[in-house]
């Protein structure tokens, strides 16, 4: 499309198509009929307009359009389309073919125009070189693509909003966003959700462009904002890339997915502590618990809750990333705590596979189940001791008791009234967990304890059956009887001294030999006059038999003078024994 005629020539081209246009248009009237009819003025065909006209062109507006130009009969003599670019062009200020100017006012973006302009508002007399004769009418099919004036603004309007909003974007902010970017006339030239990947930027920083600096400015995580960005503030004259046409405005919809700034540290929301709380925990602490991990948008990544398990970790050591160390220290058991992780302190611009997308702001929100020290000892809480306590168990008695096991939020693992019988166990024999066989300890017939034990004296780091891993154990005990018990190895024990003739002792009917049932009779006598005390939990006639069997060397079922052994000279025997083959 060539440009308007000098503007001397167009005032001697302007008074001579005025004098032709009364006489033409006098021979019109008076013939009736004129195969190339001269117009006085520019005529319009709106043969297409859209729906939404959000702005109509007028005097110092820029536009972009596509047009094909063609004479009265259908010959074209130039296109845009055949150019391969867009026309651009600022209405009323005579840089356009007067016809042009006047044909395009009122335009929408998106309008199809056939403007036929006759010669005085097109080329004149002197027509446009060999292309357009003198005194040419011309017709324009026009496409407008385009509209941008150089005193508009970024224009921002919210689709949505969510209803809490506790921060929104600020310049220095870094943001994660989906989008998009479409030109005026709905051409799309780009997309965030076909590259399944947000677009990633820090604010006011220059990474963007400028009108999206500006239209980011005020959004709120979960907001889908409508920005409209007019050429001068996003690729100008040179346009970007095949997508981006020189002086395009862009059309933005953006959803806002993340926020956060480089200075962020880790923030945490909507605690709730109990007022029990007597411990938090530190650095070195082995810590259990519940977490839902979700974005800022509210998408959850992960969850401890659907694999039915704790997280377990040590805390302050850098076995987890940083920002939840930091989160996880000052915690008490049972807290419930939301915590705010930026990147920096999460998985950072790499992410984490596919779940944790890259420069991505973690929300936690946990719950403490428990936590300990590997230094811990067993904590022992009596809630009630009575007045007479004469007694009190010891290494290798058998104790019995009632017991509820619960962890440490109250969850309860097992109980002894759940069975008939109560819990019995001797004390040192490892029948029990080290933590409880410590915790019954000292205990008086009818004291109750509450009795705390860290996994590392409980079920340890596998846990048992019903027992998590690495769990502490409380322990609601009540002593309800016990037996004294003997040493290790031992069946009885004197309580008293010795008698000094042992074996005379045994031989009731002095035949040199004792029988299993003087043995018995002996025995049974030592623990009825308080002389001698057998192994808790096995009846007279065990503990009977099994004596005997091993008093009876050579098995001919007496026991001579020769054979009888207290099991202390045995165990002389045993030990010089060994240091001689040593």
């Amino acid at each position: 499309l060539f440009p308007p005629p000098p503007l001397q020539h167009r005032d001697s081209v302007k008074m001579f198509s005025c004098c032709v246009v009364l006489f033409l248009l006098t021979t019109w009237s008076s013939a009736g009929c004129n195969p190339s009819p001269v117009l006085g003025d520019v005529v319009v065909d709106r043969y297409f307009i859209p729906k939404v006209c959000a702005r109509e062109a007028k005097e110092g507006d820029y536009v972009r359009y596509h047009y094909n130009a063609t004479f009265i009969d259908g010959k074209t003599f130039d296109s845009s389309h055949q150019r391969g670019a867009a026309k651009v062009g600022l209405l009323g200020e005579g840089r356009l073919i007067a016809g042009i100017d006047k044909g395009l006012q009122g335009m929408c973006v998106n309008e199809r125009r056939t403007i036929t302009i006759p010669p005085h508002l097109a080329y004149g007399s002197t027509g446009a070189g060999e292309v357009v004769p003198p005194d040419t009418t011309l017709v324009f099919d026009i496409h407008l693509l385009d509209l941008w004036n150089k005193a508009d603004l970024v224009i921002t309007k919210t689709i949505t909003t969510p209803k809490d909003c506790k921060r929104s974007v600020m310049r220095t902010d870094f943001v994660r966003y989906h989008f998009n970017g479409t030109l005026l006339d709905g051409t799309l030239f780009e997309s965030s959700y076909t590259r399944k990947q947000t677009q990633n930027s820090l604010v006011g920083e220059g990474w963007l462009v400028k009108g999206m600096d500006e239209g980011l400015l005020g959004m709120c995580v979960g907001e889908i904002r409508n920005i409209v960005i007019p050429p001068f503030k996003a690729y100008g004259e040179k346009g970007s890339g095949k997508e981006i046409p020189p002086q395009a405005t862009l059309v933005y919809d953006v959803l806002l997915v993340d926020i956060h700034n480089p200075k962020d540290n880790v923030t945490i929301e909507d605690q709730v502590v109990s007022e029990s709380c007597t411990r938090r925990s530190v650095a070195g602490d082995y810590i259990r618990y519940h977490y839902n991990g979700t974005f800022l948008n509210g998408v959850t990544f992960d969850t401890s809750y659907q694999r039915n398990s704790t997280y377990n970790t040590y805390i302050g050591m850098g076995y987890v990333i940083s920002g939840m160390d930091q989160a996880l220290l000052g915690v008490c058991t049972g807290e419930r705590r939301r915590v705010i992780i930026p990147p920096h302190l999460a998985y950072g611009e790499q992410g984490a596979g596919d779940i944790i997308p890259p420069s991505a702001v973690l929300v936690f929100d946990l719950h403490i189940i428990d936590f300990h020290n590997p230094s811990d000892t067993v904590d022992i809480q009596i809630t009630y001791r009575p007045e007479v306590c004469n007694d009190t168990t010891a290494v290798n008695d058998l104790v019995r008791y009632h017991y509820n096991c619960t962890l440490v939020d109250g969850t309860l693992l097992f109980s002894s009234h759940d069975y008939e019988n109560l819990q019995d166990a001797v004390l040192g024999a490892d029948k029990v967990i080290d933590g409880l066989d410590e915790g019954l300890r000292g205990m008086c017939v009818g004291e109750k304890r509450l009795v705390t034990v860290p996994p590392h004296l409980g079920h340890g780091e596998k846990g048992a059956t019903g027992v998590p891993s690495s769990a502490v154990l409380v322990f609601d005990i009540e002593l309800v009887s016990f037996e004294k018990g003997v040493p290790p190895g031992y069946l009885f024990v004197w309580l008293m001294d010795t008698p000094e003739n042992l074996f005379e002792a045994l031989d009731i009917n002095k035949n040199q030999e004792v029988s299993q049932e003087e043995f018995g009779e002996f025995i049974k006598l030592q623990v009825a006059e308080g002389k001698g005390r057998i192994k808790p939990g096995l009846t007279m006639e065990q503990v009977v038999t099994d004596m005997f069997q091993n008093q009876d060397r050579n098995k001919d079922g007496v026991i001579t003078a020769n054979e009888l052994k207290l099991k202390v000279d045995e165990d002389k025997e045993r030990e010089q024994l060994r240091h001689e083959e040593l």
